[in-house]
């Protein structure tokens, strides 16, 4: 029956694929846990969240930092987030290879987030509707994540940026980073369980 066998062979294939992300995504913990934030990849159920507040807001190209194997991506191009619209940094190598065989019209660019303002293409720093950051920020020192304040800012003026977490409270120092933050999302159904941050600017053009 080759039609039968045919059937099975995208399913197996799409199972296979999704098992070597896992295994990349954990051997990258292993490696390095403080840069990866959790032993397993983010939910479906966080995914749609994160895709809610970027439908929530203004219109314009997503840049997600640090993507990871793409569970987040996935989730944005499923709720509605054209692939051409999307710009995705991972510093990993292997992970931003996997990236591009995965996401065919999503933009790669395999580099340090903290450089945004020079790794994204001058046409496509003018018309950014949303940052979404999935790098652990609340394990960083302040510096850091005010470096990393300041490249989004530069790259996307008075936006600010959605950041999925998993503490039970603000993982930024909002008012010492000149911000204000709202969760504008949580879910139990992620494991962890995790919320969904906004931060802006509390002055309009300034981080």
């Amino acid at each position: 029956m080759p039609h039968a066998h045919a059937d099975h062979a995208e399913p197996n294939r799409a199972a296979r694929s999704a098992a070597a992300r896992a295994w990349l995504f954990f051997r990258r913990w292993l490696a390095n846990p403080l840069e990866m934030g959790s032993i397993v990849p983010s939910s479906p159920a966080l995914g749609r969240r994160v895709a809610a507040a970027v439908r929530a807001g203004p219109p314009g190209g997503v840049v997600e930092l640090g993507a990871g194997t793409g569970a987040i991506t996935r989730a944005l191009i499923e709720g509605g987030i054209a692939p051409s619209r999307l710009t995705v940094v991972e510093i990993v190598p292997e992970m931003a290879a996997v990236l591009r065989a995965t996401f065919p019209g999503v933009t790669v660019l395999c580099g340090d987030a903290w450089r945004l303002p020079a790794l994204l293409a001058p046409d496509r720093q003018g018309g950014i509707g949303a940052v979404v950051c999935g790098i652990p920020l609340v394990l960083l020192p302040l510096a850091r994540q005010r470096a990393l304040v300041e490249a989004i800012q530069a790259v996307a003026p008075g936006r600010g940026f959605l950041h999925y977490t998993y503490c039970i409270t603000s993982p930024l120092p909002a008012r010492k980073l000149g911000l204000r933050g709202r969760r504008v999302a949580w879910t139990p159904a992620n494991l962890p369980p995790a919320s969904v941050w906004h931060y802006a600017p509390m002055r309009p053009g300034r981080a």
